[in-house]
């Protein structure tokens, strides 16, 4: 799930990227994509199927 998060925020950052349209907004949820991405790394945790 929380890798179906996270692909979800790169594409919107990618539609808005093209698009111009959020502004920071849009590079937010990258960053925040980004982080959850690396906690989980850190963290280790599995995702619960």
């Amino acid at each position: 799930m929380i890798y179906t998060l996270i692909s979800l925020l790169v594409l919107f950052w990618l539609v808005g990227l093209v698009a111009h349209i959020g502004g920071s907004f849009v590079h937010g949820l990258l960053v925040l994509a980004l982080c959850i991405f690396v906690f989980n790394l850190i963290t280790g945790r599995k995702a619960s199927v």
